[in-house]
């Protein structure tokens, strides 16, 4: 029996509006509590007892699902669900951008990383984003060619069928040539998507054509058709990843990037000399749990798990999802690593990193939250340097991510585990369409687009080769070397929240992954408590504020996909603010 949970149906989660009833704090601080409650009521998590996909549409996870039914496993579903998410939701990840996987192997027990990050152009310059010594505004350097990076997701596919996929890789693509040949219905949030956009898209030719057709958006209900993606896909499936750079499609590519409005510095060498590299996973203990991911140069795992690190020694279980004391510990360790994160968190090939990690030194930072209100100013610690490596004094760097992206999570009936993050960075990217159908990501606008602070080099800072620090956390959590949960999410550098919140909410509130999903969003990364518009976090308002945060009621637009492995058992959910499903059976 196939069992799915129809995400998109819930555009506006109902969250319940009664208090819980929830053991006292043990920190000896006064309790405060909500009058509301942040425990959503949501449909049930999905149950299933062999495999689950949970991705961002419809389309995708029922590709993704068709290969596991034909009993292809984790790696081969990815690359279904990738293939049509490229089409069906373009403005948020596809073959012009890059992505991270974290990769469980339950024969062996063994977990690892592929590390599929867009890298700078050979000519890149640490001054790549400054004109006559000042720095641009963001979207003057997101649009246009100058902000492509050499693009990651293909080598990414072909790499982890590679290592662990065992169905035939060419009709791994048969759902997305189909319909891209036959065409899909453009969704509502694709079409919202694109009239936000307009004036961006407007700019560069053949992304007008395809989005703005005869100068109007595409419609919601829409039936959009790309042949020029078909074509990829099928060069790609004859012939493997490596047509895409070398050859007519890589040239392709090139021309639209040195042709486009601001031209870009990408060349056919690039593309040629792209690999994919597999690291090891970085983990984190919590509550008994390793909680493991991405290293740098994504700074999600590293970030995550230094929040849950300063958490540790506090019963956030006992003080309850309405505690605003919960919240000022959860918000202060965020600014804490966050703090971290700016100062030396980069890529790793380029750049030394000392132990963030480290179990003294967190337990060191831990302590300045021993405190019954805000932390006044956050600034970042002094971790240990690996003895091989010099110490060295970066400058801050603060670089303006903005949330897109898109995550799959998806368990075999072997018991393997994949969570992928995938971009291309901004909303439609650098919206220049290459010839072969697809965006281009605008990636290089992760780096930092100052080279120095205070006379000290920003670790992440522009340089040829190099790949731009990012937030997203793909997680897998393992208990005693069991799968546990598969999560991630988009949303910018707002994914570290998000993936930690919906971590806390399940390790310490017994939450399922549909609540953990659809729980409400308190997100803070540099001082100022983020709380969704048009939910129960308005409700903690005023007692942050009397804790001494400033607040700002937003939207908060995640995209959590989670997966929890149980006796034997899955359950899954999918964050109701987008289109999200979960297929399991």
């Amino acid at each position: 029996m196939r069992l799915i949970l129809l995400c998109c149906l819930l555009a506006n989660p109902v969250f319940a509006q009664q208090s819980t009833d929830q053991s006292a704090p043990e920190s000896g601080s006064d309790e405060r509590r909500a009058a509301v409650s942040l425990v959503p009521q949501t449909d049930a998590a999905v149950p299933s007892e062999q495999w689950m996909v949970s991705a961002a549409n419809p389309l995708a996870a029922e590709a993704g699902a068709a290969v596991l039914r034909q009993g292809g496993n984790a790696a081969d579903a990815m690359v279904a669900v990738q293939s049509v998410l490229g089409l069906v939701e373009p403005q948020s990840s596809g073959l012009g951008g890059g992505a991270f996987l974290v990769w469980f192997d339950a024969a062996t027990g063994h977990l690892t990383t592929l590390d599929a990050r867009e890298t700078a152009p050979r000519a890149a310059r640490t001054t790549l984003f400054q004109t006559d010594g000042q720095t641009m505004g963001f979207f003057d350097a997101v649009v246009g060619g100058l902000s492509v990076g050499t693009p990651g997701t293909p080598a990414l596919l072909e790499e982890a069928h590679r290592l662990w996929g065992n169905h035939n890789w060419a009709q791994l693509f048969d759902s997305a040539i189909a319909h891209a040949e036959q065409g899909f219905e453009v969704s509502a949030r694709l079409a919202s998507a694109i009239d936000n956009d307009q004036e961006k898209l407007s700019t560069q030719p053949a992304t007008a054509d395809y989005f703005l057709p005869e100068g109007t958006p595409l419609s919601a209900g829409d039936t959009l058709k790309n042949p020029a993606y078909a074509s990829t896909l099928r060069a790609i499936a004859r012939d493997g990843a490596g047509v895409f750079y070398k050859g007519n499609i890589a040239q392709g590519i090139v021309n639209a990037v040195q042709a486009a409005s601001q031209p870009g510095l990408l060349t056919l060498d690039d593309l040629a000399a792209y690999h994919v590299i597999e690291r090891e996973a970085v983990c984190a203990n919590y509550r008994g749990a390793d909680v493991c991911g991405m290293g740098p140069p994504s700074s999600g795992a590293l970030t995550v798990g230094q929040i849950l690190s300063m958490l540790e020694p506090y019963n956030i279980a006992a003080m309850g999802p309405e505690s605003a004391d919960a919240w000022r510990l959860i918000g202060d360790a965020s600014r804490l690593a966050f703090a971290d994160r700016g100062l030396y968190m980069a890529d790793e090939d380029f750049v030394p990193i000392p132990d963030l990690l480290d179990i003294n030194y967190l337990d060191e930072r831990a302590t300045l939250l021993q405190r019954e209100d805000a932390l006044p100013s956050v600034e970042a610690g002094s971790p240990p340097w690996d003895q091989a490596a010099l110490e060295v004094e970066w400058g801050q760097s603060w670089s303006p991510s903005r949330a897109s992206t898109s995550h799959i999570s998806i368990v075999d009936a072997q018991g393997n585990a994949l969570s992928m993050t995938t971009t291309i960075e901004n909303g439609f990217g650098s919206r220049v369409m290459a010839p072969g159908g697809f965006l281009l990501n605008n990636e290089l606008t992760d780096f930092s687009f100052a080279t120095q602070a205070d006379g000290r080099p920003i670790a992440n800072r522009v340089e040829p080769g190099k790949r731009p620090r990012s937030s997203m956390a793909p997680t897998i959590v393992l208990r005693d070397g069991k799968l546990e949960l598969v999560v991630g999410s988009p949303g910018g550098s707002r994914i570290i929240g998000y993936v930690a919140q919906a971590l806390i909410a399940q390790l310490d509130w017994g939450m399922d992954p549909q609540q953990a999903a659809a729980m409400p969003h308190l997100v803070n990364r540099f001082g100022t408590y983020d709380l969704e518009q048009g939910t129960a976090a308005e409700g903690l308002a005023d007692e942050l504020q009397a804790l001494g945060f400033e607040t700002n009621v937003r939207d908060l637009n995640s995209g959590l996909h989670i997966i929890a492995h149980s006796n034997g058992r899955l359950t899954g959910g999918a964050d109701p603010r987008r289109e999200g499903v979960v297929i399991g059976k």
